[in-house]
């Protein structure tokens, strides 16, 4: 609930009177957990990108050649932000804020940008992926593609099926980083 008050009106626009009453929650409820509307979108943005890590890390695991196991981790990125459409909308929505944390930085970089990093060079040692000079800002790049574009066709308005979605972005990817 209140993950599509941040999505909709973002941080600014939201108060925590509003998050209240879109939870159910008493105010004062809130307030024993949370500093304030900060930390229940940093909770929240917590939760997704340990979703991100786990879905990385479950695609890492497949097997296969780098450039494999780098198209299961565009469609795994997918699948989390399908499942978590209003947290993923909120997080883009307050994207500058929410790169500013350091604990946010800090998960996304352990939850997809290193260990994708890791992958890219991997990919050029086993010939999959060609070298790259920057694994870690490839690795953002993708992030940043990825996440754009699930956010843009995974929406109710302009719903596509997962796997093509998947299948389009993951191609456009490797195309960039094939060998």
């Amino acid at each position: 609930m209140a993950a599509e008050l941040f999505a909709e009106f973002g941080l600014d626009a939201t108060k925590m009177e509003d998050v209240a009453a879109a939870t159910g929650v008493p105010k004062a409820t809130l307030y024993y957990y949370f500093e304030g509307k900060e930390d229940i979108l940093a909770f929240l943005f917590v939760h997704v990108l340990d979703q991100l890590g786990r879905a990385v890390g479950g695609a890492l695991r497949t097997g296969g050649t780098a450039a494999e196991r780098l198209r299961a981790v565009v469609c795994a990125h997918l699948g989390v932000i399908e499942s978590f459409p209003a947290a993923s909308r909120a997080l883009q929505f307050d994207l500058g804020r929410a790169a500013r944390s350091p604990m946010i930085a800090a998960r996304t970089e352990a939850a997809f940008v290193e260990p994708v990093g890791a992958l890219l060079v991997e990919g050029a040692r086993d010939g999959s992926l060609r070298p790259v000079a920057h694994p870690r800002l490839v690795a953002t790049a993708i992030l940043g593609a990825v996440t754009t574009t699930g956010l843009n066709a995974l929406t109710p308005a302009a719903k596509r099926p997962l796997e093509r979605v998947a299948d389009d972005l993951a191609t456009f990817v490797l195309s960039g980083v094939a060998a």
